[in-house]
């Protein structure tokens, strides 16, 4: 989506200062990624099915992204990194 938001900016000719998709990839300097039984003890086991991406920007902020799956059969952990990522990544527009 965003990408195609961006190539009707460019086709339109609208090149005045903008923060584009790289600028918010670009602010990343490193990012983890955990699900939230691995952060507390004897945890439900529901919480395997909620992931959190954390990304640290170069300006020394973080913003965090989460997902969960409605059903548990359905999880898979790299989507799930996938989807808190992104999740996480649309917050960091707020902050360029």
């Amino acid at each position: 989506m965003e990408v195609d938001i961006q190539a009707r900016i460019q086709a339109k000719g609208l090149n005045a200062a903008r923060v584009t998709p790289n600028d918010a990839e670009n602010a990343i300097r490193a990012e983890y990624y955990f699900t939230a039984d691995s952060a507390v003890e004897q945890a439900d086991p529901a919480l395997r099915l909620l992931t959190f991406c954390v990304l640290v920007l170069h300006n020394g902020f973080t913003v965090t992204g989460e997902s969960a799956c409605a059903s548990p059969e359905n999880f898979d952990a790299e989507i799930g990194k996938s989807a808190a990522r992104n999740n996480a990544v649309k917050k960091i527009w707020s902050l360029l």
